[in-house]
């Protein structure tokens, strides 16, 4: 009687050699490895860009070219300059959720997962490296560089996210995707430390600070270019698939059809969804408290540098903690919740990210020692609340539709993620005070928390006909 791979939900072979299986346990980690470098290159991006350098200095850019009254006029809107840049994030995403959903689709219809992945890498990489260029008051290039980079972002890694099914059994994938994200971690923190010293010693190098923060900001394209070679070659091109076994088929029949074959399978992926409420009550729990997530991981430099007083410097050494303790953190949680299962995690990581707020309202200016330990405070919960919800909802998942279903999960990562910088922008624009503006966001973990809460996991995995993990 054939066995169930879990990883893959096909059948075993019973009589498979030894030989064989430890091939396949070489070829397995191979694939982990690149899977786990995947996310070493592009942290670069989330790290240097979006989380440090381009937002101060973007708002600083857009304030060179506003008139009198503080203003920009992009597209013949008036705007707040200090809005500039979280307006700017919420455009990019809004346009990446049908950007994302299309390319889900289309990576499960023709099994070119790790095509397109790379492909959308490398478009970010260019426009991420194009930022050498923006300097002066030239802030319209900042937004359409950012828009193009932070699109091809959130597609590359919904695409990576797709993976995880095929490379862990649902035990372990937990322990897999918190090791995922301790490398992303520790590859951004890497290239912050070398950043760090080049913005540090500018003035010994004959830059100017701009200068320099345009270098660092390039330098994040180059490392995303260089190390998304490691998943190219190690990476199968369809996702979900382990070592000695072939894919799951192509549930249309035809894996080559057209754009608009695609449109019409997205189609009734949306609308299949909606035979798995318990998946969708999941989806609504993350886009909420994830929306705070991010919005505060995207504006904290904004946060420490306009309201706080931060120097750039104090600014950089603050998002390395952020990535050193987020490795430990995330590996942290992972063990966690072997103990005490996924979602009781989850839960306790979101009470940490409301009491990290509330202290981030109440933090005095121009005190740099408050503003490290509330980095640490939020590495400690950042890594293993993303890692540990993206490996739950692998479980919520039909077998075949993994970028399809991530792709929807993208959309309420970095795809709904509008919301928080809009209402973080909109609290600006309306108090001109940006303690005002990270506090709202507080209402983003507590309803996160109460649908979360509500998710009855076991039945959402047995309705999709997945294994259930033994600890959830």
């Amino acid at each position: 009687m054939s066995t169930t791979n879990p990883a893959t939900h096909l059948p075993d072979d019973p009589t498979a050699d030894p030989a064989a299986a430890a091939d396949d346990g070489r070829a397995l980690r191979r694939m982990q490895f690149g899977w786990y470098i995947n996310d070493w290159a592009n942290a670069a991006f989330s790290a240097t860009v979006l989380t440090v350098f381009l937002g101060p200095y973007l708002t600083t850019v857009a304030k060179n070219a506003a008139d009198a009254s503080g203003d920009v006029h992009p597209l013949g809107l008036s705007i707040r300059a200090g809005s500039y840049f979280p307006y700017t994030v919420s455009f990019s995403v809004l346009i990446s959720v049908a950007v994302m959903l299309l390319t889900g689709t289309v990576a499960d219809r023709t099994g070119r997962h790790k095509e397109l992945m790379c492909g959308f890498a490398y478009v970010g990489a260019v426009a991420t490296m194009g930022m050498f260029f923006l300097d002066g008051d030239r802030y319209l290039l900042g937004g359409a560089l950012l828009v193009v980079a932070n699109i091809a972002y959130a597609v590359s890694v919904a695409l990576s996210y797709a993976y995880l099914p095929g490379l862990a059994a649902p035990d372990e994938r937990d322990a897999v995707s918190s090791k995922g994200w301790a490398y992303g971690y520790a590859g951004g923190g890497l290239l912050l430390i070398a950043n760090l010293a080049l913005f540090q010693g500018h003035d010994a190098l004959g830059l100017s600070s701009g200068t320099a923060v345009r270098i660092c900001l390039a330098s994040a394209g180059l490392w995303w270019a260089l190390f998304t070679l490691v998943p190219l070659l190690r990476l199968p091109s369809r996702a979900g698939v382990s070592p000695g076994r072939s894919g799951p088929s192509d549930p249309s029949g035809t894996s080559e059809e057209p754009a608009d074959g695609s449109l019409r399978q997205l189609g009734r992926t949306l609308k299949g969804m909606r035979r798995h409420p318990l998946t969708l009550l999941y989806l609504a729990a993350f886009l909420c408290y994830n929306d705070g997530i991010q919005t505060v991981v995207s504006q904290a430099s904004l946060y420490g540098s306009e309201e706080l007083g931060m120097e750039q410097t104090s600014l950089v050494t603050a998002v390395l903690m952020v990535q050193v303790v987020a490795i430990g953190g995330a590996l942290l949680l992972g063990r966690i919740a072997r103990r005490y299962g996924a979602k009781r995690t989850i839960l306790g990581s979101l009470v940490g990210w409301v009491v990290t707020l509330a202290l981030g309202y109440f933090m005095p200016a121009h005190q740099p020692l408050w503003f490290y330990a509330l980095a640490c405070m939020i590495g400690l919960v950042l890594g293993g609340s993303q890692a540990l919800s993206r490996s739950l909802f692998s479980h919520l998942i039909p077998a075949g539709k993994e970028a399809e279903y991530f792709s929807v999960y993208k959309v309420s990562d970095r795809g709904t993620s509008w919301m928080g910088p809009l209402v973080f922008g909109l609290a600006y624009q309306v108090t001109g005070s940006y303690r005002s503006a990270i506090i709202s966001l507080l209402v983003f973990f507590v309803i996160g928390f109460a649908v979360l809460v509500k998710v009855p996991v076991r039945r959402a995995i047995e309705a999709v006909g997945n294994p259930v993990p033994e600890r959830l």
